[in-house]
């Protein structure tokens, strides 16, 4: 499941579009309100899905959105054409859409792994105890997104974003026994939503 979804990220991780961008963003760096628009234009649905994996509404999604490119723009000049522009600028929308999580959350997150976590079993990396049937894209980033807060951000920090835990617990500022113990909830929450979504399936074609 956890390969299965990292493939998914992989829609979203950056690409090399350093030459498409470079005189655009040279513009951008002089003010040119016409290549701002240009990358606007180009980056928004990505970075808008971005904003929604850590948001809980479309509102706060496109809060984050506009902060997001209001950062990109200021902080522009330090781009210095080092890897893909994408991702220089969506290592910005994740970063603020961490702040806007941090700000909103609740005094809910799990503070670490004790004898209560034992009936949350670690996953098994295999995904062929699933069957034939293989969830859609969409299937997977609906589970994902229904998770709890918590849970849903350090998911997608860890395994969608590659960050390790130590980092993960700094940007949420959590220890990083909890950035663990809210990996291993999520991880077993998703594997019960897909064994459940296989069982139906199973059972209906069974009926036929």
């Amino acid at each position: 499941m956890t390969q299965q979804i990292c493939n998914i990220a992989s829609n979203y991780i950056a690409r090399p579009l350093a030459d498409l961008f470079s005189d655009i963003i040279r513009r951008c760096k002089q003010g040119d309100r016409k290549a701002q628009e240009s990358v606007y234009n180009l980056l928004a649905s990505k970075m808008f899905a971005v904003c929604l994996r850590y948001c809980v509404n479309y509102e706060d999604a496109r809060d984050v959105l506009h902060d997001g490119f209001v950062a990109v723009f200021t902080k522009i000049g330090q781009f210095h054409n080092e890897g893909s522009f994408e991702g220089w600028a969506r290592r910005i929308f994740v970063n603020h859409a961490i702040e806007h999580y941090r700000s909103n959350a609740k005094s809910t997150v799990i503070t670490g792994i004790d004898d209560n976590d034992r009936h949350f079993a670690a996953p098994d990396e295999e995904e062929d105890e699933w069957g034939a049937y293989r969830l859609t894209e969409a299937e997977l980033l609906a589970m994902v997104n229904e998770l709890p807060s918590q849970y849903r951000v350090v998911f997608n920090l860890y395994v969608i974003d590659g960050l390790s835990h130590r980092e993960i617990a700094e940007k949420l500022g959590i220890s990083e026994g909890t950035s663990r113990s809210n990996l291993l909830r999520a991880r077993s929450i998703l594997q019960k939503q897909v064994n459940d979504k296989v069982e139906s399936v199973t059972f209906k074609q069974q009926c036929k």
